[in-house]
């Protein structure tokens, strides 16, 4: 039978384990640690919901370049949470949750990166969708036809983003 230990020594040991993977890769390419909110159903009340406070000491600790984190729904919570704590690092903004049928449009998702303006700087910033577009035990979670609107809506609020930072 398993037994748990305290949830932040086992968050610290996270950290150690990711720490050796990456040892001498550091400078060498770009690293990043995607943290995932669940991409099992469509229902977004029977997903992890909470914000990504439990997880900053374990971040802190971490030898990554990118936190690749979900922002598409609200279940991720205050987006100031990692923002104020990790603004030198790259955050891989989800911007496109790939549960849901409609996609989301380039006015939220340029809204969103504004947000995210607040604590990091442009070339800090990379859209991405909550989790991708993968299949869970051969159930796909959403259509190609929708995945491909989110992801050219992503790319609209990319550029959108990039016009209105020019000037």
């Amino acid at each position: 039978m398993a037994t748990r230990r305290d949830a932040g020594d086992e968050l610290a040991y996270a950290a150690e384990l990711m720490n050796q993977v990456v040892k001498g890769f550091e400078d060498q390419v770009r690293i990043g640690l995607h943290v995932c909110r669940g991409n099992w159903s469509k229902r977004e009340d029977v997903l992890i919901s909470g914000d990504y406070q439990p997880l900053v000491s374990c971040f802190s600790q971490m030898n990554v370049k990118q936190l690749v984190l979900e922002y598409a729904t609200p279940r991720a919570g205050d987006l100031a949470i990692i923002g104020k704590e990790f603004h030198e690092r790259e955050i891989g903004l989800g911007v496109c949750n790939p549960r849901t049928d409609q996609a989301e449009s380039v006015k939220e998702i340029a809204e969103r990166v504004r947000d995210a303006l607040m604590f990091w700087s442009p070339e800090k910033i990379f859209l991405n969708p909550d989790c991708g577009f993968g299949c869970f035990a051969n159930r796909c979670v959403n259509e190609e036809q929708v995945a491909f609107e989110k992801l050219k809506a992503m790319v609209g609020a990319a550029k959108l983003a990039r016009a209105e930072l020019r000037g």
